[in-house]
């Protein structure tokens, strides 16, 4: 019976240790990137506005696409943020993208920019990461709770 108990209180420990790595991977995802990256397009809602053409089509998820436009006078070619929607275009594809004015390399799609995608992404991760926080917890309790009726205490 006592050995019984130390492989579960191991096996228990250990999923405990999973859960709180899962939370703090979660969390740390949450907190370094998504949310950092919903306030960065955030700040381009005020961008100027642009039709764009898909100049590269690559991993957007990596920021490996890039965009065409005019700004300033000039023909730009800038890479839209990691994340964004752009790989959902064919090169040659028409977008409209906001830019930065005084730097137009900061540039995203107005699609990304306008729409609340990457602020609900980032809140529903770090809710995640509190949900994973407390599963260990209730386990805990749970656990705590049954062995204190099988015991007969309380």
């Amino acid at each position: 019976m006592v050995d019984e108990t130390v492989r579960t209180d191991a096996g228990h420990r250990t999923e405990v240790f999973a859960w709180l790595g899962l939370a703090l991977l979660l969390g740390a995802l949450s907190a370094l990137v998504l949310t950092p990256q919903a306030q960065h397009l955030r700040s381009l809602r005020d961008g100027v506005r642009a039709d764009a053409t898909m100049h590269t089509r690559g991993t957007c998820a990596l920021g490996r696409c890039k965009v065409a436009f005019e700004a300033q006078g000039r023909t730009v070619v800038a890479a839209l943020p990691p994340g964004s929607s752009g790989s959902q275009y064919p090169v040659g594809a028409h977008l409209t993208v906001r830019y930065r004015a005084d730097d137009p390399q900061v540039v995203a799609g107005a699609a990304d920019v306008e729409g609340g995608e990457a602020t609900l992404l980032a809140a529903s991760t770090g809710a995640g990461a509190v949900v994973f926080l407390l599963l260990p917890v209730m386990r805990t309790v749970g656990r705590a709770r049954r062995r204190a009726s099988s015991s007969g205490v309380g």
